[in-house]
C-alpha cells in the first residue's frame, strides 16, 4: 500500500509532466492547448492517470485489460470530439503514446524508489501499456461512431434539401435552404430517375454534390452540371442502369427537370440497348404526346377528308402525305422513302389535292398535318 500512496502523491507532478510532453511532441495539441482546449487536455490526462491508479491498486494485475469505466468513457468522448472537429485520430493516438511513455517513466521511478521488485515492475509495465491500449481502442470507437452518426445526419439534411428542391419555391427560399444544409449550389441540376438497385453503382461515378432526395423502388438523383460536355459524361456514367435523364435546369428549377423525366417514364419511353434515355433527344415526341387526347382529336380532324376512302387507300394516302410533308414536297425523296416510283407519288398527291383542295397550300393546315402525322 505504501507504493500506491507514493504513486498517488506523485500523480499531480506526473500529470503536469505528461501534459507538457504532449504539448511539445504533438504540434496540433500545442495550438489547442494555447487556445480553448487546455483544460480539456489536463482533465483528460488526470482522468486517465486516476483511472490507472484505481485499476492498479484495487483490481490488481489480473484486470490489466479492463480499465475502469469513467476513464474509458472519457477516451471515447475524446475520440468523438476529434471527429466532430473534422480531425483524424493521428494526433490523439500520438498523444496517448507520448503520455504513456512519460507517465511510465515517472511512475516507474516512484515505484522502484518505493521498493517494487523487478517482477512486480514488469507486471506494472504490462498494466500501464494494456491500459493505454484500451484507452486508444475506446477513442477509435468514439471517433468511428461519431463519423457514422454525422454521416447519417448529413445524409438526412441533404435528402431534405433535395425534397425541398423538388417541391419548388422561390429562388430566395431555395437559396436559404441550401445555405442551411451547407450545400453549395452548382450552375445547373439534372434530374435522373433510375431503379433503387442501380443507385449505388451510379453514385460512385457521379459528382460528389449529387443529391438523392428519394430512396424508393424508383430513386431520384439530382446531378450537378449535366449540360455541355458534362452531359455526355453523365450519360456514359448511366449506361446500363435503366436511367431516364431530364434536361439540365438552373439548380433552383430542378423540379422542371424532374417533371420532364417523370413524364417520359409515364409515357413509356425507352432507349435502345443499354443507353440511358436522354429526354433532350426525345423533345418532339414529348411535345406531341403532352396531351394524347388532343393529338387524337387533331389527327381525326385534319385527316377527315380521307374518312370515306377504303382502309387500304386511306393508309397509302396518309403515308404519302406524311412523307410529302417531311420531305417538303421533294418527289424523288418521297418516292425513295416509300419505295415507290415518282409517278406513283405524283398520282397519290393528285388524289390528295382533290380531297384537300387549296388547304394543302395553307400554312396552318400544313402545320396541323405535320403535327398530326409526325
Amino acid at each position: 500500500m505504501h507504493v500506491a500512496r507514493a504513486i498517488r502523491n506523485d500523480l499531480p507532478a506526473v500529470a503536469e509532466a505528461t501534459v507538457a510532453a504532449i504539448v511539445v511532441s504533438v504540434p496540433s495539441y500545442a495550438d489547442a492547448y494555447a487556445d480553448t482546449m487546455g483544460a480539456t487536455i489536463e482533465n483528460a490526462v488526470q482522468l486517465a492517470l486516476g483511472g490507472f491508479l484505481e485499476l492498479a491498486t484495487t483490481r490488481g494485475a489480473a484486470a490489466a485489460d479492463t480499465p475502469i469505466q469513467p476513464a474509458l468513457d472519457g477516451a471515447y468522448a475524446l475520440g468523438r470530439g476529434e471527429a466532430r472537429g473534422g480531425r483524424s485520430l493521428d494526433a490523439l493516438l500520438g498523444a496517448y503514446r507520448v503520455g504513456a511513455r512519460v507517465a511510465w517513466r515517472h511512475l516507474a521511478a516512484t515505484a522502484v524508489g518505493s521498493g517494487l521488485t523487478a517482477e512486480q515492475l514488469a507486471r506494472f509495465a504490462e498494466l500501464v501499456f494494456a491500459y493505454i491500449d484500451a484507452l486508444s481502442a475506446a477513442s477509435v470507437a468514439g471517433h468511428a461512431d461519431e463519423r457514422t452518426a454525422s454521416g447519417r445526419v448529413r445524409q438526412r439534411v441533404l435528402e431534405r434539401l433535395g425534397q425541398r428542391l423538388l417541391a419548388g419555391g422561390t429562388v430566395e427560399e431555395l437559396t436559404a435552404a441550401a445555405a442551411r444544409a451547407d450545400w453549395t449550389p452548382p450552375g445547373t441540376l439534372t434530374a435522373v430517375l433510375l431503379p433503387a438497385s442501380r443507385v449505388r453503382g451510379a453514385l460512385a461515378l457521379l459528382d460528389g454534390q449529387t443529391l438523392q432526395p428519394v430512396d424508393d423502388d424508383l430513386s431520384v438523383l439530382l446531378v450537378p452540371d449535366g449540360e455541355g460536355p458534362g452531359r455526355a459524361a453523365l450519360l456514359r456514367a448511366l449506361e446500363g442502369r435503366e436511367a431516364v435523364v431530364g434536361p439540365p435546369r438552373p439548380w433552383w428549377d430542378v423540379a422542371a427537370s424532374h417533371a420532364r423525366a417523370a413524364r417520359a417514364l409515364e409515357l413509356g419511353f425507352t432507349a435502345p440497348g443499354t443507353a440511358a434515355l436522354d429526354t433532350q433527344q426525345r423533345l418532339a415526341e414529348l411535345v406531341l404526346r403532352a396531351d394524347d387526347d388532343a393529338l387524337a382529336d387533331l389527327r381525326a380532324q385534319v385527316l377527315s377528308p380521307l374518312d370515306d376512302l377504303p382502309e387500304g387507300a386511306r393508309e397509302k394516302l396518309t403515308e404519302t402525305l406524311r412523307s410529302w410533308l417531311l420531305h417538303q414536297g421533294r418527289r424523288a425523296d418521297v418516292a425513295a422513302a416509300l419505295f415507290v416510283h415518282p409517278q406513283t407519288v405524283r398520282y397519290r398527291m393528285g388524289q390528295l389535292r382533290e380531297l384537300y383542295g387549296d388547304r394543302l397550300e395553307d400554312p396552318r393546315t400544313v402545320l396541323e398535318l405535320t403535327l398530326a402525322l409526325a
